[in-house]
């Protein structure tokens, strides 16, 4: 591992050389699309009291916030759009990081490498990708499925390091309940080049097991972009819920982890994903969460279980279900705005 870390060096230093140096302004915290789902789905069935419906109405109003910059795929298929994006991002002095989804073939390569082009267009010099869009231990049953989705996405990435190469722009890769921190260093070391590292989300791999600051300082030396969010945990009879809370009501280092990853790159832009959703069950007591963790050291339970009794919120765990929908996209609203709150207050961002 400590060979692996070493080598990240190198490829992050010319990163950094090649992708810009220092911003000396104060950082502002940027917002993740995935921390307005609820209103997103509401702008497509049409409500009336949504406050965006695009990518670029969605900047105008995290410029409201006070948002340093926005992490979202460019989404318009109008050739000028990225330029118009680009322009609205400039006069905010707000950053833009795109997302994309890997290709899935080679017959999907044209489509990933024409988002890649508008993003760049716009002004993204990061876009955000995942892997798996579930979970590890809700979608797959066995070890060998687990082994073919690897086998695939490590192919589906290999068709996407050329076109990101041409244009310039680093790929992101989130840690999605999907691969466990040892798989994504693997992965890192594997395909080694310089425009494909991570969007560290501080706390997904809690999920398998891990001990979030750690998996912070293993990914660190590979971050090009972030997902800051806070969690909460309780105990459940099949292994432990997990939820996403506001900023500073969970149980994560978050001035530790986001001094961790600006050190290891001074360029890098944290992005609030603050779900507002139900409690995520961890069912780690069942015996399908094991079938694809065949590597996991047994102790990682144990351990896994120690941190959430530890850390064991004092409340309720917040829930969306049984609110109406105006009222669930006030409290996704409302999160927002807290962790941004408490941001400002405690993490200088």
């Amino acid at each position: 591992m400590l060979g692996t870390f070493a080598g990240a060096m190198p490829l992050l230093g010319a990163a950094t050389s090649l992708f810009g140096a220092d911003n000396p302004r104060r950082k502002r915290l940027g917002v993740c699309s995935y921390s307005y789902n609820i209103h997103w789905k509401a702008a497509r069935d049409g409500h009336p009291k949504v406050r965006f419906k695009d990518t670029i109405e969605f900047l105008e109003y995290c410029h409201e916030l006070g948002a340093g910059g926005v992490q979202i795929g460019v989404g318009s298929k109008d050739t000028d759009y990225p330029k118009k994006l680009r322009a609205k991002a400039e006069a905010y002095e707000m950053y833009f990081e795109g997302q994309s989804g890997l290709p899935q073939q080679s017959s999907d390569v044209d489509r990933f490498d024409a988002e890649i082009q508008a993003a760049r267009e716009a002004g993204a010099g990061v876009v955000r990708t995942a892997m798996l869009g579930g979970r590890r231990y809700e979608t797959f049953d066995s070890a060998e499925a687990f082994r073919r989705f690897a086998e695939k996405s490590w192919q589906s990435l290999t068709l996407a390091e050329p076109i990101l190469k041409k244009h310039r722009v680093r790929l992101a890769i989130e840690n999605h309940k999907d691969r466990r921190m040892p798989e994504m260093l693997d992965l890192l070391k594997r395909i080694s080049s310089e425009y494909v590292g991570v969007c560290v989300d501080v706390g997904n791999n809690i999920a398998l097991l891990e001990e979030p600051l750690g998996v912070v300082e293993a990914l660190a030396p590979f971050a090009f972009s972030t997902h800051l969010k806070d969690m909460a945990v309780q105990e459940h009879e099949e292994g432990f819920l997990l939820s996403e809370v506001p900023l500073g009501e969970g149980f994560l280092d978050l001035r530790k982890m986001v001094a961790v990853l600006q050190k290891a790159n001074p360029t890098i832009q944290f992005n609030l994903e603050m779900i507002t959703r139900d409690p995520l069950k961890i069912p780690c007591l069942t015996p399908k969460y094991w079938a694809t963790m065949e590597n996991a050291p047994a102790t990682q339970l144990a351990v896994a279980l120690a941190m959430v009794r530890r850390n064991a919120a004092k409340k309720p765990l917040p829930h969306t279900s049984g609110l109406d929908l105006d009222r669930q996209i006030e409290l996704e609203d409302e999160n927002v705005k807290a962790s941004f709150a408490y941001a400002r207050r405690n993490l200088g961002l």
